[in-house]
Protein backbone atom coordinates (compact mmCIF):
# COMPACT_ATOMS: atom_id res chain seq x y z
CA UNK A 1 0.00 0.00 0.00
CA UNK A 2 1.44 3.44 -1.06
CA UNK A 3 2.10 5.37 1.82
CA UNK A 4 0.12 8.65 2.57
CA UNK A 5 1.70 11.73 4.04
CA UNK A 6 1.08 15.03 2.28
CA UNK A 7 -1.22 15.36 -0.82
CA UNK A 8 -1.96 17.82 -2.83
CA UNK A 9 -4.38 18.33 -5.78
CA UNK A 10 -7.54 19.65 -7.39
CA UNK A 11 -10.47 18.36 -5.31
CA UNK A 12 -13.65 17.70 -7.33
CA UNK A 13 -16.81 18.91 -5.61
CA UNK A 14 -19.57 16.31 -5.82
CA UNK A 15 -22.27 17.93 -4.21
CA UNK A 16 -25.03 15.33 -3.33
CA UNK A 17 -25.74 13.64 -0.25
CA UNK A 18 -26.52 9.82 1.07
CA UNK A 19 -23.93 8.72 -2.26
CA UNK A 20 -24.22 4.92 -1.55
CA UNK A 21 -21.54 2.12 -2.50
CA UNK A 22 -23.80 1.06 -5.50
CA UNK A 23 -23.56 4.57 -6.92
CA UNK A 24 -19.92 4.82 -6.43
CA UNK A 25 -19.18 1.56 -7.90
CA UNK A 26 -22.43 -0.11 -9.54
CA UNK A 27 -22.76 -3.92 -9.25
CA UNK A 28 -21.88 -5.07 -12.90
CA UNK A 29 -18.34 -4.08 -11.86
CA UNK A 30 -18.58 -6.49 -8.76
CA UNK A 31 -17.20 -9.87 -10.63
CA UNK A 32 -13.52 -9.00 -10.03
CA UNK A 33 -11.20 -9.30 -7.52
CA UNK A 34 -8.58 -7.25 -9.25
CA UNK A 35 -8.33 -3.82 -7.50
CA UNK A 36 -7.04 -2.15 -10.82
CA UNK A 37 -8.89 -1.25 -13.37
CA UNK A 38 -12.28 -0.48 -11.93
CA UNK A 39 -11.51 3.72 -12.63
CA UNK A 40 -13.30 3.48 -15.65
CA UNK A 41 -16.33 2.10 -13.82
CA UNK A 42 -16.19 4.72 -10.78
CA UNK A 43 -19.63 6.80 -10.87
CA UNK A 44 -20.30 5.01 -14.39
CA UNK A 45 -24.12 5.70 -13.86
CA UNK A 46 -23.69 9.09 -13.53
CA UNK A 47 -20.13 9.75 -16.14
CA UNK A 48 -22.01 8.16 -18.99
CA UNK A 49 -25.06 8.20 -20.70
CA UNK A 50 -26.97 5.60 -21.88
CA UNK A 51 -25.23 5.24 -25.25
CA UNK A 52 -21.80 5.07 -23.35
CA UNK A 53 -20.93 8.43 -24.43
CA UNK A 54 -19.58 10.36 -21.13
CA UNK A 55 -21.87 13.05 -19.32
CA UNK A 56 -20.52 16.39 -19.64
CA UNK A 57 -22.70 17.78 -16.59
CA UNK A 58 -20.90 14.92 -14.24
CA UNK A 59 -18.46 16.83 -12.14
CA UNK A 60 -15.62 14.29 -13.03
CA UNK A 61 -15.56 14.35 -16.91
CA UNK A 62 -15.24 18.18 -16.70
CA UNK A 63 -11.87 18.98 -17.81
CA UNK A 64 -10.52 21.12 -14.28
CA UNK A 65 -11.60 17.85 -12.65
CA UNK A 66 -10.49 14.86 -14.48
CA UNK A 67 -7.49 14.25 -12.66
CA UNK A 68 -8.78 15.16 -9.43
CA UNK A 69 -7.29 13.54 -6.20
CA UNK A 70 -9.17 14.94 -3.87
CA UNK A 71 -12.95 14.47 -3.78
CA UNK A 72 -14.73 17.18 -1.44
CA UNK A 73 -18.62 15.47 -0.77
CA UNK A 74 -21.88 15.58 0.31
CA UNK A 75 -23.05 14.04 3.50
CA UNK A 76 -23.19 10.13 4.44
CA UNK A 77 -21.31 9.09 1.71
CA UNK A 78 -20.18 5.68 1.23
CA UNK A 79 -23.52 4.34 3.14
CA UNK A 80 -24.91 1.53 1.54
CA UNK A 81 -23.88 -2.52 0.83
CA UNK A 82 -20.19 -3.31 2.25
CA UNK A 83 -17.83 -3.63 -0.93
CA UNK A 84 -14.79 -3.14 -1.08
CA UNK A 85 -14.66 -2.41 -4.91
CA UNK A 86 -16.12 1.22 -4.01
CA UNK A 87 -12.40 2.15 -2.60
CA UNK A 88 -10.67 0.20 -4.97
CA UNK A 89 -12.80 2.26 -8.08
CA UNK A 90 -12.03 5.57 -6.18
CA UNK A 91 -8.12 4.64 -5.37
CA UNK A 92 -7.79 3.01 -9.30
CA UNK A 93 -9.36 6.45 -10.86
CA UNK A 94 -6.86 8.64 -8.75
CA UNK A 95 -8.74 9.52 -5.34
CA UNK A 96 -6.75 9.16 -2.59
CA UNK A 97 -8.86 11.58 0.02
CA UNK A 98 -12.41 11.57 0.51
CA UNK A 99 -13.54 15.33 2.59
CA UNK A 100 -17.76 14.62 4.20
CA UNK A 101 -19.41 14.79 7.25
CA UNK A 102 -20.31 11.82 7.64
CA UNK A 103 -19.08 8.66 5.82
CA UNK A 104 -20.69 4.69 5.79
CA UNK A 105 -18.80 2.67 8.68
CA UNK A 106 -17.94 -0.10 6.11
CA UNK A 107 -16.80 2.20 3.49
CA UNK A 108 -14.63 4.20 5.71
CA UNK A 109 -13.11 1.41 7.33
CA UNK A 110 -12.14 -0.05 4.07
CA UNK A 111 -10.75 3.29 3.33
CA UNK A 112 -8.00 3.08 5.48
CA UNK A 113 -7.19 -0.80 4.38
CA UNK A 114 -6.94 0.16 0.99
CA UNK A 115 -4.52 3.78 1.67
CA UNK A 116 -7.41 6.15 1.25
CA UNK A 117 -7.55 9.06 3.71
CA UNK A 118 -11.21 9.54 4.75
CA UNK A 119 -11.61 12.98 6.56
CA UNK A 120 -14.76 14.03 8.50
CA UNK A 121 -15.44 17.82 9.07
CA UNK A 122 -17.98 20.25 9.87
CA UNK A 123 -20.65 21.53 7.73
CA UNK A 124 -19.14 24.68 7.82
CA UNK A 125 -16.25 23.49 6.73
CA UNK A 126 -17.14 21.33 4.11
CA UNK A 127 -18.95 24.96 2.83
CA UNK A 128 -15.88 26.40 2.83
CA UNK A 129 -13.89 23.44 1.27
CA UNK A 130 -16.79 22.96 -1.54
CA UNK A 131 -16.35 26.72 -2.33
CA UNK A 132 -12.25 25.92 -2.88
CA UNK A 133 -13.32 22.98 -4.89
CA UNK A 134 -15.77 24.97 -7.46
CA UNK A 135 -12.62 27.11 -8.47
CA UNK A 136 -11.05 23.79 -10.14
CA UNK A 137 -7.73 23.33 -11.55
CA UNK A 138 -7.34 27.53 -10.36
CA UNK A 139 -7.08 26.08 -6.58
CA UNK A 140 -5.57 23.30 -5.11
CA UNK A 141 -5.98 21.77 -1.99
CA UNK A 142 -3.40 20.25 0.52
CA UNK A 143 -4.11 17.36 2.71
CA UNK A 144 -1.03 16.87 5.02
CA UNK A 145 -1.44 13.63 7.32
CA UNK A 146 1.36 14.40 9.66
CA UNK A 147 -0.45 17.84 11.03
CA UNK A 148 -4.08 16.80 10.24
CA UNK A 149 -4.67 19.84 8.60
CA UNK A 150 -6.01 20.78 4.81
CA UNK A 151 -5.08 23.79 3.57
CA UNK A 152 -6.63 25.93 1.17
CA UNK A 153 -5.96 27.59 -2.15
CA UNK A 154 -5.75 30.89 0.04
CA UNK A 155 -3.67 30.12 3.00
CA UNK A 156 -6.46 29.05 5.09
CA UNK A 157 -6.72 25.38 7.37
CA UNK A 158 -9.15 23.25 8.62
CA UNK A 159 -7.64 20.77 11.37
CA UNK A 160 -9.03 16.93 11.35
CA UNK A 161 -9.10 13.77 13.88
CA UNK A 162 -7.97 10.88 12.82
CA UNK A 163 -7.67 7.42 15.34
CA UNK A 164 -3.77 7.43 16.27
CA UNK A 165 -3.34 3.50 14.69
CA UNK A 166 -5.02 4.13 11.22
CA UNK A 167 -2.42 7.29 10.82
CA UNK A 168 0.53 5.47 11.30
CA UNK A 169 -0.95 2.82 9.04
CA UNK A 170 -1.51 5.76 6.44
CA UNK A 171 1.75 7.39 6.88
CA UNK A 172 3.98 3.72 6.67
CA UNK A 173 1.85 2.58 4.02
CA UNK A 174 0.46 -0.37 5.96
CA UNK A 175 -2.44 -2.69 5.40
CA UNK A 176 -3.72 -5.69 7.49
CA UNK A 177 -0.68 -7.63 5.43
CA UNK A 178 1.52 -5.20 6.32
CA UNK A 179 0.99 -5.03 10.17
CA UNK A 180 0.98 -8.53 10.11
CA UNK A 181 4.58 -8.44 8.80
CA UNK A 182 5.86 -6.23 11.16
CA UNK A 183 5.79 -8.43 13.67
CA UNK A 184 7.84 -11.02 11.50
CA UNK A 185 10.64 -11.77 13.65
CA UNK A 186 8.57 -12.88 16.75
CA UNK A 187 6.54 -15.02 14.16
CA UNK A 188 9.59 -16.43 12.94
CA UNK A 189 11.06 -16.80 16.61
CA UNK A 190 7.43 -18.56 17.26
CA UNK A 191 7.76 -20.77 14.39
CA UNK A 192 11.20 -22.23 14.90
CA UNK A 193 10.45 -23.04 18.66
CA UNK A 194 6.98 -24.56 17.60
CA UNK A 195 9.18 -26.90 15.13
CA UNK A 196 11.42 -28.00 18.12
CA UNK A 197 8.85 -28.42 20.73
CA UNK A 198 6.02 -30.02 18.32
CA UNK A 199 8.27 -31.84 15.15
CA UNK A 200 5.33 -34.23 14.67
CA UNK A 201 2.83 -30.50 13.30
Amino acid sequence: MDKFTVLEGVAAPLKIINVDTDMIIPKQYLKTIKRTGLGKGLFSEQRYKDDGSENPDFVLNKPAYRNAKILVAGDNFGCGSSREHAPWALLDFGIRCVISTSFGDIFYNNCFKNGILPIRVTHDELEKLFDDADRGSNATLTVDLTKQEIRGPDGGTVKFEIDPHRKHCLLNGLDDIGLTMEKKTSIDTYETKAKELMPWL
